[in-house]
């Protein structure tokens, strides 16, 4: 199979592969707070040490702080908006502050709470996770990036926040570095830096693209904190244009993270961010979403060009971009 597309057989997933890891290392403990989604068939397997708290965030956190200063490293699932807002103080204070082991997992973060309304919207975590000394963040492409990601991330000796993605993959991810891009291409037109679910859709975007001449390089964003800052460099400094693709606010997230490499390097770009510009996203199904978010494939294509002040696409496969309107 060429490498880049398709996904691997025989490959274990996010549930199969912490069985695996928590039989092996009795330190594992897997706690949630009535979220099983990810985690549904641990409780025979894993005993006393599956522990869920009911809906009760904060007391998990604070349970696991507890925990992972008697040398234990849980593992804790909640929706990720909860997990993040609402028990923050003790992921703060308990956790980041000691710098104590305890893996946050995040449930439907981002445009994968589709449905829901602002209440149940992680568009904000990144910005709040990372702001954290001694917390890093992860945001994997799909399931599959996720299951090669979480076995170094769990036992790596810092605390973890990993915003969960169980959407199927539509290409083949190389091995994980924690603090290192997947380089899925360099371009010297447009550079491409996408994290999270909207990385398949960047896929497209690219595709697009290069249908019109366009030498487009992307790259997977995946470790957030702490971040390929080389990546970042090369992307910026070797391409006309960098696109930050991302489902947050465009606000803390990877464009305040670029930004921030570039200032502190003392170097320019020429930016053009797709995120969420002071809103939250109309609940819908995802679909939805991406189509009245302007964040499709096809769309952010358009508006690249756009952005590029070229409003015909010479493939065919749009006449004329004209008049362009995205939810800001």
């Amino acid at each position: 199979m060429e490498r880049g597309w398709g996904e691997a057989k025989n490959m274990k997933y996010y549930e199969e592969i912490l069985k695996d890891i928590a039989i092996e290392d009795s330190r594992f403990v897997v706690m949630t707070a009535e979220n099983r989604a990810l985690v549904r068939n641990l409780p025979q397997a894993l005993g006393d040490r599956f522990i869920d708290t009911g809906i009760t965030e904060q007391t998990m956190v604070g349970m696991a702080a507890g925990l992972a200063l008697r040398g234990r490293i849980p593992v804790v699932h909640a929706l990720a908006s909860f997990l993040t807002m609402r028990a923050f103080e003790f992921v703060r204070t308990d956790v980041g502050i000691s710098g104590l082991p305890v893996k946050l997992t995040g449930f439907i973060p981002g445009i994968l709470s589709d449905a829901n309304g602002p209440t149940h919207q992680a568009i904000e975590d990144v910005s709040i996770m990372r702001g954290i000394p001694n917390m890093t963040v992860f945001a994997p492409a799909d399931e599959q990036d996720m299951a090669l990601m979480v076995e170094k991330i769990w036992k790596s000796d810092k605390p973890a926040y990993l915003r969960a993605n169980t959407r199927k993959a539509v290409y083949q991810h190389i091995p994980f570095e924690i603090g290192k891009a997947e380089v899925v291409s360099r371009g010297s037109d447009i550079s491409i830096l996408v994290y999270g679910p909207l990385f398949e859709f960047a896929l497209l975007t690219k595709k697009i693209l290069e249908a019109e001449g366009k030498s487009v390089g992307l790259y997977n964003m995946r470790s957030l904190k702490p971040v390929d800052e080389k990546a970042i460099v090369e992307a910026t400094q070797n391409s006309d244009l960098t696109v930050i693709i991302e489902d947050h606010f465009q606000t803390g997230g990877l464009y305040s993270i670029v930004a921030e490499v570039l200032l502190k390097l003392q170097l320019s770009a020429d930016i053009l961010p797709i995120s969420f510009n002071e809103h939250w996203f109309k609940p819908a199904l995802i679909n939805e979403v991406l189509e009245y978010e302007g964040m499709t494939g096809e769309k952010m294509a358009e508006r690249i060009m756009h952005y590029l002040g070229e409003n015909h696409f010479k493939s065919g496969s749009n006449s004329k971009i004209e008049n362009l309107e995205f939810a800001e």
